[in-house]
C-alpha cells in the first residue's frame, strides 16, 4: 500500500509521491541572456502565465518528465525494499514497519524548518543534490548484497536519508508549480500531476513484482537510482526561475515556523483538511508496513503477483484523478471530498477479508477504492491551499501541512507492526482499516460539511 495524499505521501519508496517532482528555483552560474529570459518567465508566471518555453519543451513539461521518471523508480522500490527485508532478511512484520518509519519520520525531524530552507537556498541546485543523494543512498543497497555485507539497519539509514531528502525536495517542489500555470489551471495540472503518479503506481509495482522475481529484489533498486540520475539532468536543464519572496533576514527561523504553522491552524477549510489528510496518513503508514508481509506470509502471494496486487492502488488513484475534476464541478469540491473519504473507508473493509487464490481480489478492489478517494482529496485540497494562501507563505503553509500528515506516517507504520505482533497480520488490517472512517468523521465534523466548494 503506498501513500497517495499530497498531504499522504507518494509512495512507500517515494522521493514523491505523494509526492516527489522538479523544481526551478534560483542558481548561480547562468548567463545574462538565460536571466533575461528567466526573469520574463517568472513575471508571466506570476501574472498567471504559463512559463515560457526553452529548448522547444515548456517548464512544465520537463517538470512533469521528471517527476514521472523518479516516480516510476520509486514504484519499483515500493516492492522490491519490502520483500528484499523479508526475503533476504528473514524480517519481522515489525522489523519492516521500520522502513516507512524511518523514510517519513523525516517529515517529524526536519519537516516545520523545510519551508524557511526552501526560501532560503538555491531551489534548481538543490533539487538536483537531494536528487543525487538518493540515488547514492539506494544504490548502497545492491552493493552492500554483493558483498554479503546487507543487514537490516543499512536499510533503515537508507530509507531515512531518502526520507530527509525527500522532505527539501518536496517542499521546493510543491511551491513551483503555481508559478509556472495560472489559478485557473491548477485543478487540472495538479490533476495531470496525479495521474501520472497514479500510473507510475499502476505500472511501477508490477515492473518492480516481474523484477523481483526474475532479478532479485536487490538488483531491482537500480532501476530507483538510474531514475533519480534522470531526474536530476532534467532539473538542471531547466531555467531559473524567481522563488518565492524570501521574508526579511531579520526574521528568526522559528518566527517564520509560527507564521506558517498559524495560517493552517486558523484557516477553517485548510485545519479540517490537514487533520484528515493526518488521519489518513496514519492508516496509509499502517498498510505501507504491513501489506508485503500480510500478502507473502498470510496470503502466500508469489512476488510477482504482489506487484500487481499493490498496483491496484495506482489504478483506483489513476480513475480518481481522472474523476476528479468532473466530480467537483458537479458535486462541488468540498461534496466531492467529503463524500469519497467515506467511499474511500468503506472500500477499505475488503482489504482484511481478502483470501488465498480469487479472494486476492478482495484486497485488490479494496485497495483501488482507497487509493481513489485519496487521490481525489489530495488534488482538491492541494489546489486549495494553492489557490488560497500568499505566494511568500506557501512553502511554510506546505511544510507545515506535510509535517502534521506525514509525520503520522511513521506512527502509524509502528503501531501496525505492534499490532501484527499482537494480533497477527490479519487483525492487524483490520484494526488499520476500520480506522479509516476517522478521516471522513474529521471532515464531516468541520464547516465543510454545509459548503458545496471549498472556496
Amino acid at each position: 500500500m503506498t501513500a497517495q495524499h499530497e498531504d499522504a505521501g507518494t509512495g512507500a519508496g517515494t522521493g514523491a509521491g505523494t509526492g516527489a517532482g522538479t523544481d526551478a528555483g534560483t542558481d548561480a552560474g547562468t548567463d545574462a541572456g538565460t536571466d533575461a529570459a528567466t526573469d520574463e518567465a517568472a513575471r508571466s508566471a506570476s501574472a498567471g502565465a504559463p512559463a515560457s518555453r526553452r529548448g522547444g519543451l515548456s517548464v512544465f513539461w520537463r517538470y512533469w518528465t521528471a517527476s514521472t521518471v523518479s516516480q516510476a523508480g520509486d514504484a519499483v522500490t515500493t516492492v522490491a525494499l519490502p520483500l528484499l527485508a523479508v526475503g533476504a532478511l528473514q524480517a519481522s512484520a515489525f522489523e519492516v514497519s521500520l522502513l516507512p518509519a524511518a523514510q517519513y519520520a523525516a517529515w517529524i525531524a526536519i519537516g516545520l524548518p523545510a519551508g524557511v530552507i526552501v526560501q532560503r537556498l538555491p531551489l534548481r541546485g538543490t533539487q538536483v543534490v537531494m536528487d543525487l543523494l538518493r540515488a547514492a543512498a539506494i544504490v548502497s543497497v545492491p552493493v552492500a548484497y554483493a558483498l554479503g555485507v546487507l543487514h537490516l539497519a543499512q536499510l533503515v539509514v537508507v530509507a531515512l536519508v531518502i526520507g530527509l531528502a525527500t522532505v527539501i525536495f518536496d517542499v521546493g517542489n510543491s511551491t513551483f508549480l503555481p508559478t509556472i500555470v495560472s489559478k485557473d489551471e491548477l485543478t487540472a495540472r495538479n490533476s495531470l500531476s496525479s495521474a501520472s503518479t497514479s500510473a507510475t503506481q499502476l505500472g511501477g509495482p508490477s515492473l518492480g513484482g516481474v523484477l523481483v522475481q526474475f532479478c532479485g529484489a536487490a538488483l531491482s533498486l537500480v532501476v530507483d537510482a538510474v531514475s533519480y540520475l534522470v531526474s536530476a539532468l532534467l532539473l538542471w536543464s531547466l531555467p531559473r526561475a524567481a522563488p518565492p519572496a524570501a521574508p526579511a533576514e531579520r526574521e528568526s527561523t522559528v518566527a517564520l515556523i509560527k507564521e506558517g504553522w498559524r495560517f493552517v491552524a486558523h484557516h477553517t477549510v485548510i485545519r479540517p483538511c490537514a487533520a484528515a489528510a493526518t488521519l489518513t496518513n496514519f492508516i496509509l503508514g499502517g498498510l505501507m508496513a504491513l501489506t508485503p508481509v500480510f500478502l507473502v506470509r498470510t496470503l502466500h502471494a508469489p512476488a510477482s503477483l504482489v506487484g500487481l496486487l499493490i498496483a491496484a492502488e495506482g489504478l483506483g488513484s489513476l480513475i480518481g484523478a481522472a474523476l476528479t475534476t468532473r466530480l467537483a464541478n458537479r458535486l462541488g469540491s468540498a461534496r466531492t471530498l467529503v463524500y469519497g473519504t467515506f467511499a474511500g473507508a468503506a472500500c477499505a473493509l475488503l482489504m482484511p477479508l481478502a483470501q488465498a487464490g480469487w479472494g486476492l481480489l478482495l484486497f485488490a478492489l479494496g485497495s483501488m477504492g482507497f487509493g481513489a478517494a485519496a487521490v481525489v482529496m489530495s488534488i482538491l485540497t492541494r489546489t486549495h491551499r494553492q489557490t488560497v494562501t500568499p505566494i511568500e507563505l506557501l512553502p511554510r503553509v506546505m511544510a507545515t501541512v506535510r509535517f502534521i500528515s506525514w509525520g503520522a506516517i511513521p506512527v502509524g507504520a509502528l503501531v501496525a507492526g505492534a499490532a501484527a505482533t499482537a494480533l497477527g497480520n490479519r487483525g492487524a488490517v483490520w484494526v488499520m482499516c476500520a480506522l479509516a472512517f476517522l478521516a471522513p468523521l474529521a471532515l464531516w465534523s468541520s464547516p465543510l460539511r454545509r459548503m458545496r466548494d471549498l472556496t
